[in-house]
């Protein structure tokens, strides 16, 4: 009965692992490194000189209403407003950056049957580095005008 058990068992372990092996056959794991593809991203030249020309013009109007403000409690308060409004600015200047990153990575997974796709930093082993790919569609949407 013992050995019929351990039969059994051994059969069943083998069986677990040869399905689990078989599934991650199936996946096909991309990685990517985002930086690189947003620091490549066509119009990310452009974008930062319009962040920058935007903070050095609320900086300024910041500067001139905290020189007329005697209040500290204000001044904090002007300086707050000031980079909360820099940080939306800049939000929603990158948001079209990220909406073509999102969408240059989902081109470019569907076309090599990819599963998944992560950041590079957490793949330890296997997997597919897609940056170079990704950056080059983000070029080819940009130079075709999309």
């Amino acid at each position: 009965m013992r050995k019929v058990m351990g039969v059994l068992l051994i059969a069943l372990v083998l069986g677990v692992l040869g399905a689990g092996a078989a599934l991650a056959a199936e996946e096909r794991v991309g990685g990517i490194d985002p930086q690189q593809v947003l620091f490549q991203h066509p119009k990310y030249e452009q974008t930062l000189r319009q962040i920058k020309n935007i903070a050095d013009k609320k900086q300024d109007d910041a500067k001139t209403a905290i020189d007329k403000e005697a209040d500290n409690n204000k001044k904090a308060e002007i300086f707050q407003n000031m980079r909360r409004e820099i940080a939306e600015e800049e939000q929603k200047l990158m948001q079209p950056l990220f909406k073509d990153i999102d969408m240059a990575i989902r081109t470019v997974a569907t076309a090599k049957k990819m599963t998944v796709v992560v950041d590079k930093t957490a793949l330890f082993y296997g997997g597919v580095d897609i940056t170079d790919d990704v950056v080059q569609e983000l070029k080819k949407k940009s130079a075709s005008g999309s």
